[in-house]
């Protein structure tokens, strides 16, 4: 059970429903993460601004969700972990790809990177060097996707923590945890 309110869509109004609304229309549903996070508006307005903001970033939608279910993995939030496992998928990630990325690996050295400094960003509390930066520029990073890697992180952190310190009921098709030790 949620430590806190899903707020009913059918209920909200003024700002609260249209960013509902808007959440209904790009999802065909009202997940229970944002019925949760909308007890507070401008919380609400803020992670749904950054999912579009993200969503038409320079990152591929396929690295934005290997880096969610590592990030979520990580922080043994099943929610993200369920969510990102159906995002990714539709992001054309193979089933096989989107566990990897939960143990923070891939076949693929450039988002085998990426996923590396995903993980370091959260282990290491973003305690990086100028190597960690490097190691993504050497594989084909510029700056800019440098920094939106960060950025998903940062959301991934926000969305894994409202679902795991509020106990938000997932209400995607369960996956299995595959957390590694840190």
């Amino acid at each position: 059970m949620s430590r806190v309110q899903l707020i009913d869509p059918a209920q909200a109004t003024g700002e609260r429903k249209r960013v509902l609304d808007q959440i209904q229309g790009a999802f065909g549903a009202t997940p229970a993460m944002f019925r949760a996070v909308a007890n507070s508006t401008a919380a609400l307005k803020s992670m749904w601004a950054s999912f579009g903001a993200l969503g038409g970033g320079v990152i591929p939608a396929k690295l934005g969700e290997q880096i969610a279910i590592a990030v979520a993995d990580r922080n043994e939030c099943e929610y993200c972990v369920a969510a990102h496992t159906m995002l990714g998928r539709k992001a054309g990630a193979t089933s096989a790809e989107m566990v990897a990325a939960q143990q923070g690996e891939s076949a693929d050295p450039k988002t085998a990177a990426a996923l590396r400094f995903a993980l370091k960003l959260v282990n290491d509390r973003a305690q990086v060097n100028d190597a960690d930066v490097q190691s993504l520029r050497d594989v084909g990073f510029d700056d800019e996707q440098i920094v939106e890697i960060l950025a998903h992180v940062a959301l991934n952190l926000f969305t894994n923590y409202m679902n795991v310190a509020f106990a938000v009921p997932v209400d995607f098709p369960p996956v299995k945890m595959h957390r590694q030790a840190t």
